[in-house]
């Protein structure tokens, strides 16, 4: 999240969270935030995939490496006429936020949960203090979830399945590794790597984006 913010923030891209999950030991299950800017969503597309890290925690007396993964998705935000939403199709339940934020946002029914009733998506919403802002940013989630699974059955539908985002865009698959202990990051769509890990937590992606997306575009004139 925060090399993102920093990416974005040297855009002048404007960030707005629209829902967080903690762990509860620091870290976060799920960050769901909304990206707006010029390009933007053309730009992150090729972030989707699953980012591993490999560093020895503080923790570790022997030295040895530890690996985790964070999956990052990336979908286009769905506008009102791009996915017409039945208001008979959504049950929405509000309860009482369980998570940090203030004594306003724990004792008030502020949190918002809706269910797509048809396709039996949730999104749950809880960081704002009042439940109209939190109804709103969710049905801004639930329209782009609604969107990309409506864009996926289409290409199935069609046979127009191609490989998206370099490489296959599964999700599952490993796109890029971030080792502390070589300061290294290699992103294995195309091969590249480069030492500069701080720099490129610190929110410089510009010439990783800028190689994949140059090779985005060798792919398509190859096809």
């Amino acid at each position: 999240m925060r090399m993102y913010t920093r990416f974005a923030e040297s855009k002048g891209w404007k960030i707005d969270v629209l829902s967080s999950n903690p762990t509860g030991i620091g870290g976060f299950k799920e960050i769901i935030f909304l990206v707006e800017g010029k390009d933007a969503y053309g730009t992150l597309k090729f972030e989707r995939g699953v980012h591993r890290v490999q560093r020895v925690p503080v923790t570790e007396s022997s030295g040895r490496i530890h690996t985790s993964a964070v999956s990052v998705a990336v979908l286009p935000e769905a506008e009102e006429v791009d996915v017409a939403i039945n208001p008979r199709d959504l049950r929405i339940d509000v309860f009482r936020s369980s998570g940090p934020g203030g004594q306003s946002v724990n004792t008030t029914d502020s949190a918002v949960r809706i269910t797509h009733l048809p396709t039996g998506l949730v999104v749950t919403c809880q960081d704002e203090k009042s439940q109209h802002k939190n109804k709103d940013k969710a049905l801004k989630v639930l329209r782009a979830r609604l969107l990309e699974k409506a864009q996926k059955e289409q290409e199935e539908k069609v046979s127009l399945e191609r490989k998206t985002q370099i490489g296959s865009g599964d999700r599952s698959a490993k796109i890029r590794t971030y080792n502390y202990p070589q300061q290294r990051v290699t992103d294995h769509r195309i091969g590249l790597t480069l030492h500069r890990l701080n720099e490129i937590l610190g929110g410089e992606l510009d010439e990783l984006i800028t190689a994949l997306a140059q090779a985005d575009v060798m792919e398509r004139i190859n096809e």
